[in-house]
């Protein structure tokens, strides 16, 4: 969530911000202006209605001290119409406010000023590249086909069991996938100092809110209905870890000193792809179902820029690793996600399409999570608290490392050699038919 104070300070800062953005906010920017307007006026009227209620009260008890039944009868009858007054002033005030917090849960993080302004991945600046690999010896397959010939990848077997979008792996492909997902997790925390968490899978919508994904996009969340003794609201199927691991400091105040904190976690993913009619239907690319592991950082303001480059270079180094051809892509304005103010994407070479494929998006929050969250950090025990920093990273999406994997190590065969790194957590050297 945005600064209300910054709102008010400077808008045109922010409405440069949002129309770099693409300016699809923009009428809900200017929709928070007048709210904010509104409700600081009618603030002030409350305020001032309050002091004057304070006043009377305690000038009550100086005339009946006093004995001055006169004087004190007046200011109960001043006392009794400002209380008949302000409860509807307060609850036009409650509103106000609730109706600004709605529409400020609506527009997005503004981009760092050093972020490269575009209107969409065409504009997006490549960091660093490998180069991209010569094209093999033979006709590569895509890793649906090879998955398939391998017996590691079921395709209609998913569909049958949850319709389009579902894979079932079998045999070494499970395998592979949980190689992959060990791997990961043992380098994250062994090498790279993090956490390891184990979070819900269903959280309760104020999380969703508190990251950003309520209200904003919730057609592409799967929620579930509540029932039995327990009753309550709604919980939802998380989209992706960073809602649990960057909740978990959601209304704490973190002593500044023990920050960073930096958490990792391996969860299935749940996602309805709503806006994604069309795109990789067939294959494991892009599933309602996938595992990935997150990682998330908590930082002191001053630190998260630094912080963002030491987690791209923590997701990198696996694809490093595992001998993946990479690069690392800047999103330009029109390009980040909604919460996110500074983002790097990871884009994997796969042979058959001969083009890069995101594998992960790294990203600085600034503290327009923290907003949302009441998460924050104090200086020393009297100091004043302030907002955190947050940041989320895939260190990776589980399944297409293996793709990427399935057609990088093919051979002319139909064989696929397992990369170094896996092979103790796999027990295989290669994977054939």
């Amino acid at each position: 969530m945005l600064d209300p104070k910054l709102l008010r300070g400077d808008p045109e800062r922010v409405r440069k911000g949002i129309a770099d953005r693409g300016g699809r906010s923009l009428e809900a920017l200017e929709k928070a202006l007048e709210l904010d307007g509104r409700h600081r006026v009618l603030l002030a009227e409350v305020e001032l209605l309050r002091a004057k209620r304070n006043e009377a009260s305690k000038a009550i008890g100086a005339a009946k001290a006093a004995k001055d039944e006169p004087r004190a009868k007046l200011l109960l009858d001043e006392v009794a119409v400002l209380k008949a007054v302000m409860p509807a002033k307060e609850a036009e005030l409650s509103a106000l406010e609730a109706g600004l917090r709605e529409v400020l849960l609506g527009i997005p993080n503004l981009p760092d000023p050093g972020v490269p302004v575009g209107k969409s991945e065409a504009d997006n600046r490549v960091v660093r590249s490998d180069p991209e690999p010569p094209a093999p010896g033979f006709k590569p397959k895509d890793h649906a086909e090879l998955g398939t010939a391998l017996g590691a990848m079921d395709f209609d077997a998913g569909a049958r069991l949850g319709g389009s979008r579902f894979t079932v792996l079998r045999g070494a492909g499970a395998r592979l996938h949980r190689a992959i997902a060990q791997f990961m997790l043992d380098r994250h925390t062994r090498e790279n100092g993090y956490t390891e968490v184990w979070v819900p899978y269903l959280v309760r919508p104020e999380v969703l809110e508190g990251t950003g994904q309520l209200p904003k996009f919730e057609e592409d969340l799967y929620k579930t209905v509540p029932s039995g003794q327990e009753g309550g609201g709604p919980l939802y199927l998380i989209p992706t870890s960073e809602v649990p691991l960057t909740n978990l400091v959601r209304e704490q105040i973190l002593d500044a000193a023990a920050l960073p904190m930096k958490l990792t976690a391996l969860t299935p993913c749940f996602r309805q792809e709503a806006g994604s009619y069309g795109k990789d239907v067939k294959g494991f690319i892009r599933q309602h179902q996938f595992e990935k592991v997150e990682l998330v950082w908590v930082t002191r303001p001053e630190d998260s820029m630094r912080a963002l480059e030491e987690l791209v270079s923590h997701a990198a180094g696996v694809l490093g690793a595992l001998g993946l051809p990479h690069r690392v892509v800047e999103l330009c304005t029109g390009d980040m996600g909604f919460s996110a103010c500074k983002t790097y994407d990871l884009e994997v070479w796969l042979p058959s399409e001969r083009r890069w494929r995101e594998v992960s998006s790294c990203s600085n929050c600034g503290d327009f999570q923290a907003r949302r969250m009441g998460a924050r950090l104090r200086r020393g025990p009297k100091g004043p608290t302030e907002f955190v920093h947050t940041l989320n990273g895939s260190g990776l999406a589980v399944g297409r490392v293996m793709v990427a994997v399935l057609e990088n190590f093919q051979r002319a065969d139909g064989s696929v050699a397992v990369p170094e790194p896996l092979r103790p957590y796999l027990g295989l050297s290669e994977l054939r038919a």
